[in-house]
C-alpha cells in the first residue's frame, strides 16, 4: 500500500472531519452544532448576567471562529466541536462582561432630561462622533463610511478593501465600530467629569 492509499484510507481527525463536514453540507452542519450546543453557552451567558440576545451574539461569534478556522485548515481540536464552541463562547462572554465593567451603561430617567438646558446655545458642544471617525485609521474610516452613510454591500467594501471574505470585512467593520464606541465612551466619560466636577 502506498502513502498515498494510506492517507486515503486513515480515519480523518476531528478538526478534518469536521471540515469536511462544512465544505459537504455547510448549513446542516451548523445547524447541528447549533441545536446540540448553544443551550449550553446560553446557560452559562445568563447565569452570569447576560440575555438571551447576549447568548446568541456570543455564540455566533464562537461559531465563526470555529467555522473560519476549520477553513482554514488552522483549527486543532483537542475535545469535541461542541466543547470548543462552549469555551470559545465561555472566553468572549468573560471579555464581554469585562468590556462592559469598563463601560457600564445607565439607564436614562426623566430627571435626566430635566436637566439638559432649554436652549442649544447654553449647552456644552455636543460630541461629534464624525470627529471621531475621522481620528479612525484610513481604513476604518472608509469602511465606517461607507457601510453606514453609503450604504454600500459588505461584499462590495470586501473586495475594495482587498479583504478575503465577507466575513472578514464583517469582522473588521466591528472591530472598527468597537474602536469608534471606545473612543466616544471616553470622551462622554470625560465630559460627565468636569460637569460633575
Amino acid at each position: 500500500m502506498t502513502a498515498a492509499a494510506a492517507s486515503d484510507t486513515a480515519p480523518l481527525l476531528p478538526a478534518a472531519r469536521l471540515r469536511a463536514a462544512l465544505l459537504a453540507d455547510r448549513a446542516a452542519t451548523l445547524t447541528q452544532l447549533y441545536r446540540r450546543t448553544f443551550p449550553a453557552v446560553e446557560r452559562h451567558v445568563r447565569r452570569h448576567g447576560g440575555t438571551a440576545a447576549d447568548a446568541q451574539d456570543v455564540f455566533q461569534d464562537a461559531l465563526i471562529v470555529l467555522y473560519e478556522k476549520a477553513l482554514a485548515e488552522t483549527l486543532t481540536l483537542t475535545a469535541t466541536p461542541g466543547t470548543f464552541l462552549v469555551a470559545v463562547s465561555r472566553n468572549l462572554w468573560r471579555r464581554e462582561l469585562q468590556r462592559r465593567g469598563q463601560h457600564p451603561t445607565a439607564e436614562l430617567t426623566e430627571a435626566h432630561f430635566d436637566e439638559l438646558p432649554a436652549d442649544e446655545s447654553e449647552a456644552a458642544p455636543a460630541l461629534a462622533v464624525l470627529d471621531y471617525v475621522q481620528q479612525l485609521g484610513e481604513k476604518c474610516r472608509s469602511l465606517l463610511i461607507g457601510f453606514y452613510y453609503h450604504r454600500q454591500p459588505l461584499e462590495q467594501l470586501a473586495a475594495a478593501h482587498q479583504y478575503g471574505s465577507v466575513r472578514s470585512a464583517t469582522v473588521q467593520k466591528f472591530k472598527c465600530l468597537e474602536r469608534l464606541r471606545s473612543a466616544v465612551r471616553a470622551a462622554w466619560a470625560r465630559t460627565t467629569d468636569l460637569l460633575t466636577a
